[in-house]
């Protein structure tokens, strides 16, 4: 029996209200617009099922794959064998008690940061304009404009494969630029975090996340598919700038193409596949590196 066959069963016998799709693209779950099909995708509604899910998954071999919004992720056009779990569409709960805001893994930042602006509550402005959701956000430390997750997070509940559900204090998670200790442990799964914030002024909270989203639309081709930002900050530079500076604005692969507006970008100008995006990486980083001996880390997860 194959592994998606065990696994229809065992969800239809304890997991009967459990939406799955099958041979489900995943170009409408990417923010690239770039991916063949999952053989299985599901959509848990609660941390539960997700429980259960992982361990059917394991039973099964089904090399489960947990995704938000896709806003950071670059899947192969012949598709992936294997379980994908988004939490993106149906684990959204999201509350506000107090200076603390509680949110499932699937809510969105753009939500979040709109639920703090509404309570008067400070210190999410930066992740307004950042469309990945709170899980992704975990794993990657996620920031802009001098604010990232590390400075609002107290705690992050997950799903320890081995040794069941925890909860992490901010100081667990162990974030840095672009990682988190999930960076280590890609088995673990984000269930939900808690932020606790400053009191503040809604008006100027607002007014805050208008001008850094202004500021997004005048710099960044938000205009096309993308997964945002495609390199890491190299330190003690800026990879756009080095991309500019060797020539690289325009570059076109297909349908991938170093953005003209911002150079740290690679977009989709249409019909990119994912051979295109990653050659276009390639030889970006290879570029790079023979007129700068700057070695360029994707920030993008490339799954093959």
């Amino acid at each position: 029996m194959a592994w998606f066959e065990d696994l229809d069963e065992k969800i239809k016998e304890y997991l009967p209200d459990l939406e799955v799709a099958c041979e489900e693209p995943m170009s409408r779950h990417t923010s690239f617009h770039v991916g063949g099909p999952a053989k299985r995708m599901a959509f848990p509604k609660n941390s539960e099922q997700i429980v259960l899910l992982w361990n059917f998954a394991a039973e099964c071999g089904a090399h489960p794959l947990v995704i938000g919004n896709g806003t950071n992720l670059l899947a192969p056009d012949e598709g992936l064998d294997r379980l994908v779990i988004d939490t993106s569409k149906n684990m959204n709960t999201l509350s506000c008690k107090g200076n603390t805001l509680h949110a499932d893994s699937g809510v969105s930042l753009a939500r979040l940061a709109d639920c703090a602006q509404k309570h008067g509550l400070a210190g999410l402005e930066f992740a307004h304009g950042i469309p990945g959701t709170v899980g992704g956000a975990m794993c990657m430390n996620a920031g802009a404009y001098g604010g990232e997750m590390k400075q609002v997070v107290s705690s992050v509940r997950i799903l320890d494969p081995k040794d069941g559900i925890q909860t992490l204090t901010g100081d667990e998670m162990c974030f840095g630029y672009r990682c988190s200790i999930l960076t280590e442990h890609p088995d673990w799964v984000v269930l939900s975090a808690e932020f606790m914030l400053a009191e503040g002024d809604s008006a100027e909270i607002r007014s805050k996340m208008e001008e850094l989203m202004a500021r997004r639309r005048a710099s960044q081709p938000l205009e096309y598919p993308s997964a945002g930002s495609t390199f890491k900050r190299p330190e003690g530079y800026y990879a756009g700038t080095l991309i500019d500076q060797c020539g690289l604005k325009g570059l076109q692969i297909g349908g991938a193409q170093v953005s003209e507006k911002h150079a740290g970008f690679v977009i989709n100008r249409g019909g990119a596949t994912f051979a295109d995006v990653t050659e276009l990486i390639a030889q970006v980083q290879e570029r790079v590196f023979a007129q700068k001996g700057v070695r360029l880390e994707p920030e993008v997860k490339i799954i093959r």
